[in-house]
């Protein structure tokens, strides 16, 4: 069938529309079902006529396959990477940089305007990145059996595709997993071993690895096959192995060498322990703490979901006192390390943080603890997982009465869905901006910052 695309959407498909005579499901009975039905597409791009087959239709919507590009936009490119469309990894290497970034920024507009009901009376103002070679962390799986092979998953499943150069990561990580695969092709690789992640600090020039290894994996024989990667390649200062979580929780099997790295800023020097979130943009970290951080000062700041503290660090210039919420203890470990004296690893969940804040008058504290209770913060810096704050955390988030709110934001659905009630208690958008955090995929970094 023929297709127009309409529109790329949060995800990395285009937007089509099937025509009435297209469903299956008709029948004469009911003659307009499937009318104008969404159908969504990957790798394609706005404005594009393509020939597309069918792979899979729901009542509410279908996906399909192109087979042939009939009219190209434009901004259509050769993809340099001979994996593109087969890995699941990249989105729109078929994209021009530039255009890339128009697609995210009218992707975010669009959330904003269709979830949140804002009409932007600012632009959104876009941070930019060195479209490759960015990646400072980088997840490969990892198969023993029948050869050995390290890659990615292949574009939507759960296969591997053996990768042995990946054109988005860091150059150190790119030595990283090829001495990965000459230490499995000869043998060295252990079975129960199910991933293997590198990670580089800021100049590329030390990494850390962390393995991710099944029940089955014998701690010995994990501990060699560290070695054997940490005397083959000098840049490797440790090696750490993990159980698969159990309850959620990380449980150390092995370690060889360092267990941290320390990630060097304009800011500050973090150490980041194996386990620990940091930003994957060896490019624009520096840029996003000055979004977040820049012309802000006052007596108290939050910072909710506070991780190592990347944005902590930074407020501590110029504010007097940070409370710095983590829930991770892992990362509340190195949170403590990193912070300045003015600040407070607060070991615990967000929603917790905030309710316990909201009790304070209701509930029965000390006079020596209850000030500390009700202060309320200049300044609350956001920046959840994928799932965003969900509407009670949005409630207790503006109910602890920050004049103004920072949201860093890596889904835009979850952001606009989380405005609504920033909104309905009385919070306006001052700024939008679009880190580019993730070139040649569709993930989209944003912060917003709220006054009220």
């Amino acid at each position: 069938m023929l297709l127009n695309i309409e529109k790329l959407i949060y995800g990395g498909d285009g937007l089509a529309r099937l025509p009435a005579e297209s469903s299956s499901n008709d029948s004469p009975g009911n003659k307009d079902r499937g009318r104008g039905k969404a159908v969504f597409v990957p790798f394609v791009l706005a404005g594009e006529k393509i020939e597309a087959a069918l792979t899979e239709e729901k009542p509410g919507f279908a996906r399909a396959q192109a087979s042939e590009i009939l009219e190209p936009s434009p901004h259509r490119t050769q993809p340099p990477c001979p994996h593109f469309s087969r890995c699941g990894g990249c989105h729109y290497q078929h994209a021009g940089y530039d255009h890339q970034l128009e697609i995210k920024k009218e992707i975010l507009r669009e959330n904003l305007r269709r979830i949140a009901k804002i009409e932007l009376d600012c632009a959104i103002e876009v941070h930019p990145s060195p479209p490759w070679n960015y990646r400072n962390r980088s997840r490969l799986q990892v198969r023993t059996h029948p050869e050995f092979a390290a890659g990615y998953f292949k574009f939507a499943s759960h296969e591997l595709l053996p990768v042995e150069d990946c054109p988005i990561s860091s150059p150190l990580v790119n030595r990283g997993i090829a001495a990965l695969w000459r230490s499995g092709r000869s043998g060295k690789a252990v079975e129960g071993v199910r991933e293997v992640e590198f990670f580089a600090n800021a100049d590329d020039t030390r990494m850390l690895i962390e393995f991710l290894c099944a029940p089955e994996a014998r701690r010995a024989a994990v501990r060699a096959w560290a070695e054997e990667l940490c005397a083959a390649m000098p840049e490797i200062a440790g090696v750490v192995a993990f159980r698969e979580p159990q309850k959620g929780v990380q449980v150390p099997l092995v370690t060889v060498g360092a267990s941290e790295l320390t990630y060097q800023t304009k800011t500050a020097a973090y150490r980041i322990s194996a386990g620990s979130f940091f930003q994957t943009n060896r490019f624009l970290i520096d840029e996003l703490v000055n979004i977040v951080t820049a012309d802000r000062s006052g007596e108290l700041a939050f910072d909710l979901y506070a991780g190592v503290g990347l944005f902590s660090t930074a407020l501590a210039c110029n504010f007097r006192h940070i409370d710095s919420v983590e829930s991770s203890q892992t990362a509340v470990n190195d949170l403590q390390y990193n912070l300045h004296s003015s600040g407070k690893a607060v070991h615990s969940a967000t929603e917790q943080y905030l309710a316990e804040l909201g009790d304070a008058g209701r509930v029965g504290h000390s006079a020596a603890v209850l000030p500390q209770l009700l202060r309320k913060p200049d300044l609350a810096v956001v920046d959840p997982p994928r799932g965003g704050l969900e509407e009670r955390v949005a409630r207790l988030l503006a109910s602890a009465g920050a004049p103004r709110v920072t949201y860093v934001s890596c889904d835009p659905a979850t952001l606009a869905r989380d405005l609504v009630p920033l909104q309905a208690a009385g919070y306006r958008v001052e700024q939008v901006h679009l880190v580019d955090l993730f070139p040649q995929t569709y993930h989209l970094e944003s912060v917003v910052q709220l006054v009220r």
